[in-house]
């Protein structure tokens, strides 16, 4: 197949996958999912792709691999931590939906084709690298592969850290300021963010590869700006004040650094 034959399967899926998780919302009155839905359906697209181009099949196995791994892990969490571990939708839908009024549905159908085309965005590395027809790995893609497992790896890492202080009673309504949350108010946004660094770099010696880069620049402007760190920090503003307000003035919004005295 073409490489814009394969990028229409992957808009067909993202689209069904966008429309199905609609329809469950519409059902349920909880958009919660969405959030499951985007991580699953980055690695559902990149696998297809692996499966689907006309790359080397080094190529192929070693994106789809690296994918699909982090889109299980991010996913699996989300799953967990998002819709199992919570009762009632997300605070962020919640406040969307009560915003809406009568025209959720509607609203909520453009803001989930909106997911489904970040979904297809972020599939592009994959894409493009799937169609790298060398058989050989060049040290460029060993580097990527070590970032993108440095940020897997810092992501997992803060995640449990975080998990963990929350999970003792005696830190409620209070910020957690103990391993990697020590350096950085958003350690998870910024490894988050060295995985698509690292996959673009597995990506850049295919043909127009440098378009890979788009995606942590994409990624980078939506965590600093969109979706990312101010809706969490106007949260966690709301919740836990002052406190959080001198986190704001001694640690790092987002690259980890030593904190101010």
């Amino acid at each position: 197949m073409s490489i814009w034959a394969v990028l229409g399967v992957g808009v067909a899926l993202a689209c069904a996958l966008m429309g199905g998780l609609w329809l469950l919302q519409v059902r349920s009155h909880d958009a919660t999912a969405v959030d499951v839905g985007w991580s699953y359906g980055i690695g559902v697209l990149a696998v297809a792709d692996a499966l689907l181009a006309s790359g080397a099949g080094a190529q192929r196995v070693l994106i789809g691999a690296l994918v699909a791994l982090w889109s299980l892990r991010l996913g699996s969490y989300v799953l967990r931590r998002g819709v199992l571990g919570h009762k009632g939708e997300d605070r962020r839908y919640a406040e969307m939906r009560a915003r809406y009024g009568e025209k959720a549905n509607r609203n909520f159908l453009v803001f989930y084709g909106a997911q489904g085309l970040l979904v297809v965005a972020f599939s592009v590395p994959a894409l493009l690298a799937s169609f790298n027809n060398s058989a050989t790995i060049t040290p460029l893609q060993w580097v990527g592969v070590a970032v993108f497992l440095l940020g897997l790896g810092g992501e997992a890492l803060a995640d449990r850290q975080l998990n963990l202080w929350r999970a003792n009673p005696a830190n409620r309504g209070r910020t957690a300021r103990s391993g990697l949350w020590r350096y950085s108010r958003h350690p998870n946004y910024f490894f988050e963010w060295i995985v698509w660094v690292g996959l673009a770099l597995v990506a850049l010696p295919a043909a127009a590869g440098a378009i890979a880069l788009l995606a942590p620049i994409l990624l980078l402007l939506l965590i600093l700006f969109v979706t990312g760190i101010p809706p969490s920090e106007k949260q966690a503003l709301a919740s836990r004040g002052e406190d959080y307000r001198r986190y704001q003035h001694e640690t790092s919004a987002f690259v980890p650094w030593f904190p101010k005295a």
